[in-house]
């Protein structure tokens, strides 16, 4: 299935957990996520290398909720805190066991500044 990725703009603070759930849906009913994997980077740039994190599901940082088409995102507040603040960008894709590679969701990843430390 080619779809057109959707836009969600996150904040994330420096030093707070970053916690978000999803639900992938398509005409108001969960897309069942069971035997996908996932992954999501965020960068300066969408041509720069260098990620400030990269998380994927199996290894950590996204939890796929199977039939309830939900896609957990968890980055813990001692990895934002190593996070400079400003203005990035992200995607989020998922991988069907066949190998169809799908982007669901991309936008802006805005980390705000930490005054207590």
């Amino acid at each position: 299935m080619s779809l057109t990725p959707g836009r969600i703009n996150f904040l994330c603070p420096q030093g707070s957990t970053f916690n978000k759930t999803l639900t992938y849906e398509v005409q108001d009913v969960p897309v069942n996520l069971t035997g996908y994997s996932s992954r999501l980077q965020v960068r300066e740039t969408y041509y720069d290398t260098n990620t400030i994190v990269s998380l994927t599901s199996g290894s950590g940082g996204i939890t796929l909720g199977g039939s309830a088409g939900t896609i957990g995102i968890l980055i813990s507040a001692s990895t934002t805190a190593a996070f400079a603040p400003g203005n990035w960008v992200y995607d989020l894709e998922i991988e069907s066991s066949g190998g169809i590679v799908d982007r669901l969701i991309e936008g802006n990843f805005v980390v705000t500044p930490e005054v207590t430390r």
